[in-house]
Parts: structure tokens; sequence; C-alpha cells
């Protein structure tokens, strides 16, 4: 039973969404990074880094929203999967670069468990 004022513990399955959110954004602000030195084509790069940029932040939106049980977080969630989503065909469409993939496999775990929490009831 919580306490007047004090909010219920985080379901298991909630506190491995925000985990998976918050590994997402630290492995897209690394691939960033990565990016940053590897150069390269103009276009492609944009076109990765604006993915890069606006998964992270959607992802970290997102777990902050879950840690405070705002009443928008399963919408959020929706939103963050289709993010991630993006993200991860964006990273495989830079062939040989493995730290694109294990981007791209971060952004897939994120997608998916955010999609089932998006479907749950905060």
């Amino acid at each position: 039973m919580t306490q007047p004022g004090t909010m219920p513990a985080m379901s298991k399955e909630m506190q491995d969404c925000l985990e998976a959110c918050m590994t997402c954004h630290n492995m897209c602000e690394e691939t960033m990074n990565s990016c940053m030195r590897m150069g390269g084509q103009a276009q492609m790069q944009g076109l990765v880094m604006r993915a890069l940029i606006d998964c992270s932040e959607t992802t970290r939106m997102c777990a902050d929203m879950m840690m405070r049980r705002s009443p928008m977080a399963a919408e959020m969630c929706g939103l963050c999967a289709k993010a991630c989503d993006m993200c991860a065909e964006a990273c495989v469409s830079v062939p040989g670069d493995q730290q694109m993939m294990r981007c791209a496999e971060s952004c897939r775990r994120c997608a998916d468990m955010c999609r089932a929490m998006a479907g749950a009831t905060m």
C-alpha cells in the first residue's frame, strides 16, 4: 500500500522499458560522436544524424515521463517506438559499421519495449 503523496512502485515491465530507453539514449549519443569522427557522405550522414538526435531526445523524454508517471507516458512510449524504429533503419543504412549495428540493435529493443508499454496501463 502506498502512502498519500507517494507514487506506486514501478512495474518490472516499466523498469525494463525505462532502462531500455536510457540505454538507447546513451547509444545514440555515442553513435552521434562516432558519426562526427567518421565524416562521410554529407547527405547520408545528415539523415542518420537527424534520426540519432530524434531518437536520443525521444528516449530521454520517454524515460523522464515514465519516471514521473506522467498520464501521457503511454502515448510517449508509442512515439518513442516510432523514433527508435526510424533510427534503427537509418543506422542499418550504413553497412559495415559496428557502432551503427549496435545502435540499431539497441533501438530495436527499445522500440519493442515501448510498443508493449504503449498498450499498457501506466
